[in-house]
């Protein structure tokens, strides 16, 4: 699996997924449980649904000019 998510893309979700679960646990809620995804997507640093898009945030090795 190539990286497709960047550094910006990654603490985003990594917020977002900490509140998501933050608030599916005070209500009580199995939604929360989808922050999982966002947390486990920025670990690993690749994202299913950015492939049908060939979508990626990650920096490029190459230098532009």
């Amino acid at each position: 699996m190539k990286c497709n998510v960047g550094k910006v893309d990654r603490m985003i979700r990594i917020v977002l997924g900490v509140a998501i679960i933050s608030v599916g646990i005070y209500f009580k809620c199995w939604w929360g449980a989808v922050g999982l995804i966002l947390l486990l997507t920025a670990a690993i640093r690749w994202c299913p649904a950015y492939i049908p898009f060939g979508f990626s945030t990650c920096e490029s090795d190459e230098k532009k000019s």
